[in-house]
């Protein structure tokens, strides 16, 4: 296995590459820095119609997606000899990060699991050790978008996807603070000029400023991220 290697279990394989195959991700893919396949999950159902749910033990709404089913799905792509994560998108699971996905871009690839209907039978995730990912606190259709979002922020990070690797240390999160605003030309756009530390060379003052403006946004916008700064005593 060669690069990173992302596997995809999904009803929808046609959903893929998608905006994976575009822009940064894209050109990585042509070029071979990383590697996709989605894989039909109902390939590995038990009967000749394809089934790979059933209803949920207890009674209640919708069909949950049978443990036996995945589990042949996910032996097939992910064996027991392979070191990959296994991702499942699911709302209740952990929120993804970027240091996650840091973590992730610095292996040799992930498997993900995309759910659908109600969610999955516990139990395969238990059994196939498959980490619940969250990207965020609402319930899409599928886990078919949320692998696009988390593979999306994986590949960036891979050496050389980025035409300035610096890009990926100075963004927003990398320092547990939102970005600092951004500013380029024309010099004066309806009125407003662009702050006149940042035309004046001085590299220090700059660095201050777009410290300074950082913390301001994570303060205004996201109380939750400036906590957590504020407990590690700010930036070291």
């Amino acid at each position: 296995m060669t690069g990173f290697a992302a596997d995809v279990l999904t009803l929808y394989p046609e959903m893929f590459p998608g905006p994976l195959g575009a822009s940064l991700a894209g050109r990585a893919l042509g070029d071979g820095r990383w590697s996709l396949k989605a894989t039909q999950i109902r390939d590995f159902a038990f009967d000749r119609h394809r089934h790979v749910d059933d209803t949920p033990a207890g009674g209640g709404p919708g069909m949950v997606m049978r443990p036996d089913v995945l589990a042949r799905a996910v032996d097939a792509v992910s064996p027991a000899e392979d070191l990959r994560p296994r991702l499942v998108m699911t709302p209740r699971g952990t929120p993804f990060t970027q240091a996650r996905a840091r973590e992730l871009a610095a292996g040799g690839g992930v498997v993900i699991l995309c759910g659908r209907f109600e969610g999955i039978d516990e139990r395969v995730i238990r059994h196939r050790r498959l980490e619940e990912v969250s990207i965020g606190d609402y319930v899409l259709s599928g886990g078919e978008v949320a692998a696009i979002v988390v593979l999306d922020a994986i590949v960036r990070l891979l050496p050389g996807v980025m035409g300035n690797d610096l890009s990926g240390v100075t963004e927003s999160f990398e320092t547990g603070l939102v970005e600092h605003a951004q500013y380029t030309r024309p010099p004066v756009f309806e009125d407003e000029a662009i702050p006149e530390v940042l035309l004046s060379g001085d590299h220090a003052k700059v660095d201050a400023w777009r410290r300074a403006d950082a913390e301001a946004a994570t303060r205004a916008r996201r109380p939750d991220l400036w906590a957590a700064y504020q407990r590690r005593g700010g930036e070291k």
